[in-house]
């Protein structure tokens, strides 16, 4: 159903959580949203083919959430990756806004209350984020932040989200439904193997300013072995750089983005990637290529410039 049509709930939280084989670790994220202190929530559980007891684990819950007076749906689709169980999800959602914290994580008691009073309280607003904090799901301690935090001045975020100067951290964010939906009105986001972040932030951050709660509302499980910090084999790594740069190729065509300027900026992008990685993988031609590029376009200092051709010149003749 088109979102022109769709009436959302006033006041009701839309949660659309995907987890693979989240069996020892989905009771602690599914216990912070039983004890948010907000009323209104409807919690939408996406299983992307776990082989785990999942299931059973989200079942267990059904009972306390009815309790609760919150909604709880469990949907059961085939393994593929996280922005494809996103999109199983998103046709239920019928809350005001709308959140996606990851199966591991775990939101702070006054997360969800927070971000939707600042939203009530500034109608000019469509979307907020919070910060977060990172710690090991064993011992409890706090672990280094994975993510810049950027300036928390700034509200107009794409540039920032895509050059990786703030944080994506998904359950930090909450949009308004409505205005998400009317740019996603098939209700299905772009499918790719490396995440649903980008999907979910950067054609609504492109239309809409993101103001910054400065309370640590989200906390990011640090958890070994999980999917996101599983070692790449080069290949893989190298398949998921392209996989990002067709996302983001995809991503410009949703946000409209044609002018000369902005497409030199996302060809910049990815040319920093390319330098990075062949860096890694010690692939001279596509350094010189990349750096290159760069030189032309003006895509990094000329101080880096000049560091990273006198490397690349001790690498040919050293």
């Amino acid at each position: 159903m088109s979102s022109e049509y769709q009436k959302f709930t006033k006041g009701l939280v839309s949660i659309v959580t995907p987890v693979f084989n989240g069996e020892s670790h989905l009771s602690q994220m599914l216990d912070s949203i039983l004890n948010q202190t907000y009323p209104q929530m409807d919690m939408i559980l996406v299983d992307d083919g776990s082989t785990d007891h999942t299931i059973q684990t989200a079942e267990r819950y059904r009972q306390r959430f009815a309790e609760r007076g919150f909604g709880f749906r469990i949907i059961q689709s085939p393994h593929k990756n996280a922005s494809a169980a996103i999109n199983q999800g998103l046709p239920y959602v019928t809350g005001e806004y709308l959140i996606w914290p990851d199966s591991d994580d775990i939101l702070e008691p006054e997360s969800v209350e927070k971000r939707v009073e600042f939203l009530k309280k500034n109608p000019q607003y469509q979307c907020v984020r919070s910060l977060s904090y990172y710690f090991d799901p064993d011992t409890g301690e706090s672990r280094k932040a994975e993510e810049q935090i950027g300036d928390l001045e700034k509200e107009s975020l794409f540039w920032d989200i895509l050059e990786v100067k703030t944080f994506v951290c998904c359950g930090c964010y909450m949009l308004k439904s409505e205005h998400f939906f009317s740019i996603y009105s098939d209700r299905h986001i772009p499918e790719y193997p490396v995440g649903q972040n980008f999907q979910m932030l950067l054609p609504y951050m492109y239309q809409h300013k993101c103001p910054t709660l400065r309370e640590a509302l989200y906390g990011v499980c640090v958890r070994k072995g999980s999917h996101s910090r599983r070692k790449l084999t080069q290949a893989e790594e190298e398949q998921k750089y392209l996989d990002y740069e067709n996302l983001v190729d995809e991503i410009a065509g949703i946000c409209g983005i044609h002018d000369k300027k902005s497409l030199s900026r996302i060809e910049c992008w990815k040319a920093r990637r390319r330098y990075s990685i062949s860096v890694k993988y010690g692939r001279k031609k596509e350094m010189f290529c990349a750096l290159y590029y760069l030189f032309l376009n003006h895509g990094m200092s000329k101080t880096l410039l000049i560091e990273a051709f006198w490397r690349i010149w001790n690498d040919f003749f050293h």
